[in-house]
């Protein structure tokens, strides 16, 4: 992922030389890291506006972070707001939930604008997979939020809306998707042919920055799940798996930002398990970990992008594969074959990029 492609530099010029101010929406942490990535990148043109969604703790934190860090030149993280602001005219769209209702409701107000995908965990691959498909599905999450079928034909059609939306971009040069995801090669291919943009990167910003001056003493790291609180996976296996890591180490545990407070209490409780501020992403928060600690994580995102991070350190980046009965049966096979698709690292992709 740190190669780059014939035409990268090149499109890089075209976007700053074309492309007005951009305007990012941004409903996680990771949209906010990848949204000043794209901007540093000089892929969203002359100014970013990143905008967090408001009355999300875990934003107010990434925030604090990256101002701290030193943003790139030319952008700025606006306080949160609730609703969705327009980018000026001519400007660019940059968004990272493509399944969230705001956004869908915004592509379709804002017609003919350049629209810039960054990643939302493994949801981002899940959009590509239905971008690029024969059918014409409804841009919906692999499992779907609220409930009654009047709702669930409401989210429908704005979810085919916004796709036949995002197809028409792409058709039209104006669709690009930045991503530090591993894309499958004929993934890739298949969105490039929709006429997207296709580009990867390895968080060259982020990997300039000054290590952080503490990091967790313990050799092992675990990587907070939601994946109890969602109901996909039952929470007296995944204790009790924690509990045997921290009989043979003591145990860094950093949360996943969804995590419910009453499990981090159980987790507080497991002898040799030091839980830390959840606070700002993993990827800020543990790049400079070093030879002779590990990572340790059910499927997630996070080990992915850590695992761009931490190899040129010699730190091992570890994906436990989730037992059958940890399940639950909210889990379907479809949804467990997604969750775990990068697992363990390699998978074909091509060797596009974005570097500093």
């Amino acid at each position: 992922m740190n190669g780059s492609s014939p035409g990268v530099e090149e499109g890089r010029r075209r976007h700053v030389r074309e492309q007005g101010s951009a305007v990012a929406w941004v409903e996680s942490p990771l949209q906010m890291l990848c949204a000043v990535e794209a901007h540093h990148a000089g892929l969203l043109g002359s100014g970013t506006r990143i905008v967090p969604r408001a009355k999300l703790p875990a934003l107010a934190a990434t925030r604090r972070e990256l101002n701290r860090l030193g943003l790139p030149a030319h952008s700025v993280i606006d306080s949160a707001q609730s609703e969705m602001p327009r980018p000026s005219r001519g400007g660019t769209w940059v968004v990272g939930d493509a399944f969230s209702g705001k956004v869908q409701l915004r592509l379709l107000a804002g017609t003919g604008r350049r629209v810039v995908i960054v990643d939302d965990g493994l949801a981002t691959i899940r959009l590509l997979e239905l971008l690029s498909g024969h059918a014409l599905p409804p841009l919906l999450r692999a499992r779907p939020v609220g409930s009654g079928p009047v709702r669930g034909l409401l989210r429908a059609a704005l979810g085919r809306a916004a796709g036949l939306r995002l197809r028409l971009a792409a058709r039209r040069g104006r669709l690009s998707v930045f991503t530090a995801l591993p894309v499958p090669a004929e993934l890739a291919d298949a969105v490039r042919a929709t006429g997207a943009e296709l580009l990867t990167h390895d968080f060259p910003w982020l990997r300039a920055r000054p290590d952080e001056p503490t990091q967790p003493g313990e050799r092992t790291i675990v990587l907070g799940t939601s994946l109890v609180r969602n109901g996909l996976i039952h929470r007296d296996p995944y204790l009790c798996w924690l509990a045997g890591l921290a009989e043979r180490n003591p145990v860094a545990y950093f949360p996943h930002r969804r995590e419910d407070p009453a499990d981090l209490d159980l987790v507080r409780g497991q002898p040799g398990v030091h839980v830390y501020d959840g606070g700002a992403p993993a990827e800020i928060t543990l790049r400079g970990l070093s030879q002779g600690q590990r990572v340790v994580s059910l499927p997630s995102t996070a080990v992915t992008s850590l695992r761009v991070l931490l190899s040129p350190r010699g730190v091992p980046v570890e994906t436990v594969d989730v037992p059958d009965e940890w399940w639950t049966a909210d889990a379907a096979p479809s949804l467990r074959s997604h969750l775990q698709m990068f697992a363990h690292h390699d998978h074909g992709t091509h060797d596009i990029g974005v570097t500093s």
